[in-house]
């Protein structure tokens, strides 16, 4: 029988709840042996691109240290659309993100919300 949960999208930012969520996504990828997929958006002008790519790196080496590889994706854009567009790509079963963090959009409605609203698969959102 195929895992549940064979790919996990991970998108990641600078927030103290990013670092919460980690520990949920780590928790789900263990159980259920599946792939970890670490997702960055970069917002145009708004984003220094070399923090970004250290907390990529950041978060690659502390899940490799549990034991879990990941691949690391970097993109370009709005947050929700990304998201949604990078969990298409990878066939995604299920993308892990907390309700707070990544950046609130204009129209001040979460990421995470947008995500629910936008997303090809389930999305796991953490408290």
């Amino acid at each position: 029988m195929p895992a549940m949960f064979a790919t996990v999208l991970f998108p990641i930012d600078r927030s103290r709840q990013a670092r919460e969520t980690a520990a949920v996504a780590l928790q789900l990828v263990q159980q259920h042996n599946s792939q970890l997929v670490l997702l960055s958006v970069v917002e145009p002008g708004q984003d220094d691109l070399q923090e970004v790519a250290h907390l990529l790196e950041e978060a690659k080496a502390s899940f490799e240290q549990a034991g879990v590889p990941s691949q690391v994706i970097e993109r370009e854009g709005k947050p929700a659309f990304v998201i949604g567009d990078v969990a298409d790509e990878i066939n995604a079963d299920v993308i892990v993100m907390g309700t707070r963090g990544i950046t609130l959009e204009t129209d001040h409605q979460s990421t995470a919300a947008r995500v629910i609203q936008l997303a090809p698969c389930p999305v796991l959102v953490v408290p």
